[in-house]
């Protein structure tokens, strides 16, 4: 045993080391100005002092946040030599240098790289052959010069492979800039051609369609363009006026079908158009009708879709493209109940269903010329299966992805024929990572209405289950959105500390299918909260840490998740953090003029209906606070962020501050320069989470 493996071995068995004593008094914390504010709904008077953060444009607003910001870096100036020690090891736990398998499509193969000391992927093609010339599509690095955010949106090529329509956004705000280019040679032919969040080539390979948003950046209109005229020339094709839906637009893998969907958290109406007819009638499959959610994928003139009509966990029906009322829909396979049907991909001879069984994941392949069917599957510990990119039609070989807490991610390629599975390639971990150094297993809290929720648990072997470990437990439990349980390089430094790792499969995910989510949103939304205390109860009861070592987190409507159970049980944790947090539930949701308002009506509940204002008042963060001790909490927030505007994390530190009894560092940071994801370039974006971890280590007794 090396003196490296011996020191990480002490780790899980010795006393926790003392912290660093971050001083959260180090400088005065910025006070808030108060600018009292009333709001009234349904006889209920709300005062909020803080309610004039909102403006970004307020040079008092900026202020304030540089003093947070500098309020912060001082508190944390003490785990700087931690911070630097925890993104050293991130860096050696990550192939810097390094390129994805190419995808076969048309003639050419396409990946992504990566080169050492660069921020952003480098997206590639070679024509034929694997040693065939490098053709540089887009290099990210080169794009994003002088630019203090960057991100790619989409990218679509045309047809015969000489264009290639691509989009980026410079601001965090989620504003994707539309752009055609060449690449016969390498110029563009359309330069910031519109703000578009998604588009699509016709068979032409001259027209192209895509989406733009309104106001509040619902993506409303669909637009015909035709290269060379001027986009004021473009035909406006839909416009979707229900606010209570979104357009999507995609294009079948057989590519011989465009759709233009209008999608809402209750029900979808799929429109779709001939791609080699640009100019022809879109015709809708099914008209949208309360509770019924479906989309679709074509094979020799049959719409293979995804419904949930009857089937409250989905299943797949075919019916002739030329007759698509739901009365000719006959179902591909019987329903199964026990089944989740998340999407289903269609090729020449087969369909390949990702489903969840029990919570774990599964791919179902059904050979359409038989009937017969078989499932790839990789047992019971906790793990994630889902197909790669895939855009070859008429082919047997399908690819997909394995990963698990403990497992780097792993691409197979699989022939659907003869089931022959082959290894294309393992994420490499540089270091000497070893997946058997660690411990996996899923356990289950009770809820307090009797409910079982599944925790998905990672940990270094050796874990003395005596209350002594730390443990962080992630949630979010929102939206239907599943929990990942896939590998975190970033994570290991965690473990390696000895810190165990749970996740909170709580209501409002669809981890155990649609009626798990379907109990954790609206006026069952309480259920998140109390599963997760339930979860966080459970590690302590059973003795995977202690109350004053565990952490808690989650990031934007899961920060809500965080906040709401702080209010419950101030008391359930050592330290928390709020990434930006979805905290000021009411105020949010009766601004209609906030992004993703209207439409999230069908997620939280419409605070113009009494009933539904009623229950929001119950749990909303920023409204529920109380007098009280509060954990050590670090809250994120960035300027430019669309999903959840930065206003809300800053007021709710603010009012906070007012509010707490104890004498815990409660910190916000705003990143300037980005949007909901934090930076944007991987370096940066890892020293944030070198930030956040050598808070959490610290508050959590440790410092090295």
């Amino acid at each position: 045993m090396s003196r490296f493996r011996f020191l990480l071995a002490l780790v899980l068995v010795v006393p926790p080391a003392a912290a660093v004593a971050l001083d959260p008094n180090v400088a005065p914390p910025p006070v808030a100005k108060k600018v009292p504010h009333k709001l009234e709904r349904h006889g209920d008077v709300r005062t909020d002092d803080y309610f004039w953060i909102k403006d970004k444009t307020n040079g008092d607003v900026l202020k304030y946040l540089e003093a947070e910001n500098a309020y912060a870096a001082a508190v944390l100036k003490p785990t700087g030599t931690l911070q630097e020690k925890l993104y050293g090891e991130f860096l050696s736990r990550i192939k810097q240098t390094d390129q994805d398998v190419p995808v076969r499509d048309r003639g050419y193969r396409y990946y992504s790289r990566t080169v050492e000391g660069k921020q952003y992927p480098i997206r590639c093609r070679k024509k034929g052959a694997p040693d065939a010339p490098e053709e540089v599509l887009l290099d990210g690095n080169e794009l994003a010069k002088g630019e203090k955010f960057f991100s790619f949106g989409g990218m679509a090529v045309s047809d015969d492979g000489h264009l290639l329509a691509y989009s980026t956004d410079t601001t965090g705000f989620r504003e994707y800039v539309l752009y055609v280019k060449d690449l016969r040679t390498g110029k563009l032919i359309e330069d910031k051609l519109v703000k578009a969040p998604q588009f699509e080539w016709a068979a032409d390979n001259k027209t192209l369609f895509y989406l733009t948003e309104d106001e509040a950046k619902r993506a409303s209109k669909v637009w015909r363009h035709v290269l060379g005229t001027p986009k004021e020339k473009d035909a406006l094709v839909y416009e979707e006026k229900d606010e209570l839906f979104w357009l999507e637009l995609s294009k079948t893998r057989d590519g011989k079908v465009l759709f233009h969907s209008s999608v809402s958290y209750g029900s979808t109406e799929v429109r779709f158009l001939p791609a080699d007819k640009p100019t022809g009638e879109w015709k809708t499959i099914a008209k949208r009708e309360p509770e019924h959610e479906y989309d679709a994928d074509h094979r020799d003139g049959t719409f293979y879709i995804r419904t949930n009509k009857k089937a409250t966990n989905f299943k797949v029906v075919t019916c002739p493209a030329e007759k698509t009322d739901p009365a000719n829909w006959t179902d591909l396979a019987p329903y199964d109940p026990k089944v989740y049907v998340e999407g289903v991909a269609v090729f020449k001879d087969h369909a390949v269903l990702s489903v969840r069984v029990g919570g774990l994941t599964r791919l179902v392949v059904r050979d359409l010329r038989t009937g017969a069917a078989h499932t790839i599957a990789f047992g019971d510990k906790p793990h994630d299966v889902a197909l790669s990119r895939n855009p070859e039609f008429d082919t047997t070989s399908i690819r997909f992805t394995y990963t698990a807490l403990a497992e780097p991610d792993t691409e197979y390629g699989y022939d659907m024929n003869t089931r022959e599975r082959k290894r294309l390639k393992v994420k490499e971990i540089p270091g000497g990572y070893k997946p058997g150094d660690y411990v996996t297993e899923r356990v289950n809290a009770i809820a307090q209405d009797g409910t079982r929720v599944p925790i998905s648990l990672v940990y270094k072997k050796g874990l003395k289950r005596d209350g002594s470990a730390p443990c962080l437990l992630y949630g979010y439990g929102s939206y239907g959105l599943n929990m990942p349980m896939d590998f975190d390089p970033v994570r290991v430094s965690l473990l390696d500390r000895g810190v165990v790792y749970a996740i909170a499969h709580i209501r409002g995910g669809s981890d155990l299918g649609r009626s798990w989510y379907d109990d954790g949103k609206m006026l069952r939304k309480m259920n998140t909260f109390t599963d997760f205390v339930a979860c966080a109860d459970f590690l302590v009861a059973e003795k995977y840490c202690a109350r004053d070592r565990l952490a808690i987190e989650g990031a934007s409507a899961g920060g809500l998740l965080i906040a709401a159970t702080l209010n419950l049980r101030p008391d359930l944790c050592k330290v928390a953090v709020l990434k930006v947090p979805f905290v000021d539930a009411i105020t949010t949701m009766l601004d209609e003029s906030i992004p993703l308002t209207v439409q999230e009506f069908q997620q939280w509940g419409n605070p113009k209906v009494k009933a539904e204002y009623d229950y929001l008042r119950k749990y909303c963060p920023y409204t529920n606070m109380k007098r009280a001790d509060y954990p050590a909490m670090f809250v994120m927030t960035s300027l430019n962020d669309s999903q959840v505007l930065f206003h809300e994390p800053t007021k709710y530190v603010a009012k906070l501050r007012t509010m707490r009894t104890d004498k815990n560092p409660l910190l916000l940071r705003c990143n300037m320069d980005a949007g909901h994801g934090g930076a944007s370039g991987r370096y940066d974006h890892l020293k944030e989470n070198a930030l956040v971890l050598a808070f959490v280590l610290d508050q959590m007794g440790i410092s090295k």
